[in-house]
């Protein structure tokens, strides 16, 4: 005879408990992830608007319903679009991710916590807009700022112990699970009603990585953020009417997460939640290309002006070795065809091919008219990874998070150029002093896509100075972006 099963609601899990008190009670304190996290704004909103040149993105864009104009809604930087919360941040999250240009975060589970702003920024630019005509106070860019360094704190900490690749899940949960309680907080959810948000969060249908993977590569993996983070946005908003929550959504036994989805294992954790990821969070500085080629792609471009200064053409090349660590591997090591901008922007091979030709990577160089060229699939099938047990080890050492490639070309005619060996991109955080003005100049050259040189003066004057931009009303500093 079978027991009876206990209807006993118990408290919550620990992990959604330490989550809210985490967000409700955590004090900002460090100048240095302040700082960074402005850095990481302006190279996110920067990343959003090259994205809005390609029609791929900007045909996802606006309202559900074409023409809808909301009241005190949030506005889309680079666009006229005034928007309810909830399709402001897939607006901004698809377009921030379009590129896969904005910054990464490299663990047990890898990802892009600055997908998170998209619902951040779109509920902060709201409820300021609804504060100021009611004669209230709006919300300043520092409170965006912290509430950008607490998501990234909650996806990156998450990420660093525990892989949800490994059970087929994307990344864009942890997007959903930090943007769902930062927002929560901007909000004005009570704790208990923050919990039921986080816990509504982990009990909702989750993502599968079948979109980034062959041989169904698409372009779902340049809006899944935006989803996540827009999908956080309408939970908190649920939240907040008073629905309930689930408080053992992750144990319970069967029907829990751990259970269902993390083949029975419970979240392990490396560090309590502070500042730790926006400080060390790594930029894509160089080219948009997935995070794990970064350092290939700088050899590569290393090895391009050594073959312009021995006379060599990448016709001459027999053989090039890919020395990288097991994650590269797992993720964008790719034979046969390449199908779309999505599938090449994840070969490592395909982003190792075109600097060698061309001598850069764009994000154009992914668009059909360079793919085209025949002697990229012939330079590809010259190439072969092979792991490095001490680069796998580093990239996981906390110390370190290094995240290192080295190629090898061979000619055929017998002779080899030195291997070129780069572990830490210049967007990481060992690279701070040579990477934060290229930083600059990648913002600049953005807003110049978008906006006259005037409107350019105002932002760049704005965002470049702390203390300013700290001090600002939400509501005005999007103005800024408004074209």
């Amino acid at each position: 005879m079978s027991a009876p099963i206990s209807n006993v609601r118990p408290e919550p899990d620990q992990v959604l408990v330490d989550i809210v008190d985490y967000v409700l009670g955590y004090v900002v304190d460090s100048a240095l992830a302040l700082e960074t996290a402005r850095n990481c704004l302006i190279d996110t909103l920067g990343c959003g608007l090259e994205a809005l040149s390609y029609p791929a993105c900007t045909k996802l864009m606006g309202p559900l319903v074409p023409g809808t104009i909301v009241p005190h809604g949030a506005k889309v930087p680079g666009t006229q679009f005034q928007l309810d919360p909830v399709q402001a941040a897939f607006n901004i999250g698809a377009m921030i991710r379009w590129l896969d240009f904005n910054d990464t975060w490299l663990a047990a589970e890898w990802g892009h916590p600055s997908d998170n702003l998209g619902g951040i920024l779109a509920t902060a630019d709201w409820l300021s807009r609804n504060a100021v005509a009611t004669g209230n106070k709006s919300l300043t860019m520092k409170d965006v700022l912290v509430g950008m360094i607490k998501a990234h704190e909650i996806q990156g900490c998450i990420a660093l112990e525990n892989s949800f690749n490994r059970v087929g899940l994307d990344h864009v949960l942890l997007v959903k699970l930090a943007s769902t309680a930062v927002v929560g907080q901007l909000l004005g959810l009570t704790r208990d009603e923050l919990i039921n948000a986080v816990s509504l969060a982990f009990v909702d249908g989750h993502s599968l990585r079948t979109y980034r993977h062959a041989p169904n590569t698409g372009s779902r993996k340049s809006w899944a953020a935006g989803d996540a983070t827009s999908r956080a946005v309408r939970l908190a908003l649920i939240a907040k009417t008073g629905e309930m929550g689930y408080p053992s959504v992750l144990t319970a036994k069967t029907w829990g997460f751990y259970d269902v989805l993390f083949k029975g294992n419970a979240f392990r954790f490396q560090r309590p939640y502070g500042s730790y990821v926006m400080e060390n969070v790594l930029f894509k500085i160089s080219f948009p290309a997935e995070f794990h080629s970064q350092t290939a792609v700088e050899a590569a471009m290393t090895l391009h002006g050594q073959l312009k200064a021995k006379g060599k053409a990448v016709e001459d090349i027999a053989k090039i070795t890919i020395r990288t660590h097991e994650a590269a591997i797992r993720i964008i090591d790719k034979k046969g065809p390449l199908n779309n901008p999505a599938d090449r922007d994840h070969c490592i091979q395909y982003m190792i091919a075109v600097p060698l030709i061309y001598g850069r990577l764009t994000a154009g160089d992914y668009e059909d008219a360079i793919a085209q060229d025949p002697r990229i699939d012939v330079l590809r099938d010259k190439m072969t990874c092979v792991e490095d047990a001490q680069f796998t080890k580093d990239y996981h050492d906390p110390d370190k998070r290094s995240i290192a490639n080295a190629l090898t070309v061979e000619f055929n005619d017998g002779t080899a150029l030195d291997e070129v060996v780069v572990e830490y991109p210049i967007g990481h955080k060992r690279r701070r002093t040579d990477g934060i003005p290229l930083l600059v100049e990648k913002f600049r050259t953005n807003l110049a896509r978008r906006f006259p040189v005037k409107q350019q003066q105002a932002i760049l004057d704005i965002s470049l100075d702390q203390a300013r931009l700290e001090a600002m009303p939400v509501n005005e500093y999007v103005d800024l972006y408004v074209i």
